[in-house]
């Protein structure tokens, strides 16, 4: 199937999705303005907890075709976790919905909750203020069932890009930032014919 067609097909399926609003390709100008302002929010503190790594938005630059979506408050997030916390390369917390899980965790004195932030032994967070690593917050790519559906498409990943990234997302595509909108980055990679 030709690309232009596969890319349209994936479009109007993005669009069905509830929550998802506009939608826009991204140019390479504008993969390079995003990868540009992601290394800078790696470099900031995230959440207040440690420096960034976002997976996502690193995978899905490097995807076939590029996708830019808005949502409002029905878009439903991908299941989680959809931020890891990461000390030495060990995974010591992540992010829930599980109001029970939350609940449960509050209830033992070695663990400590921050919103819907799980952190399985708060001592790690001494840990990481005294050692030259920081813990590091990392933002894993997410599939996107629904796009890796469409024949032709072999991949289809989300990405939750970064505050600056989202504002320049937003501005690129025209809209103004209120409150309860946000941005998500699709990138998928064509089926390989040959």
């Amino acid at each position: 199937m030709d690309k232009n067609k596969i890319t349209e097909q994936v479009l109007e399926k993005l669009g069905h999705i509830k929550g998802v609003g506009a939608t826009t390709l991204l140019s390479s100008e504008d993969r390079e303005t995003i990868r540009k302002m992601e290394e800078k929010a790696d470099q900031m503190t995230l959440m207040g907890l440690g420096r960034g790594d976002n997976q996502g938005v690193k995978k899905v630059l490097d995807m076939d075709v590029l996708v830019s979506f808005l949502t409002d408050m029905n878009y439903e997030w991908p299941s989680g976790p959809n931020v890891i916390l990461k000390h030495k390369d060990k995974k010591v917390g992540e992010d829930t919905e599980d109001a029970e899980r939350i609940e449960e965790v509050e209830k033992c004195a070695d663990s400590l909750v921050i919103g819907n932030i799980i952190i399985y032994d708060k001592g790690v967070l001494m840990e990481a203020n005294s050692s030259k690593e920081p813990l590091v917050v990392v933002l894993p790519p997410k599939e996107c069932e629904p796009v890796g559906c469409v024949e032709g498409v072999s991949d289809a990943i989300l990405a939750s890009p970064s505050p600056p990234t989202d504002e320049y997302i937003k501005e690129r595509m025209c809209e103004k930032n209120e409150c309860g909108s946000g941005t998500f980055l699709l990138g998928f990679d064509f089926e390989n014919n040959g």
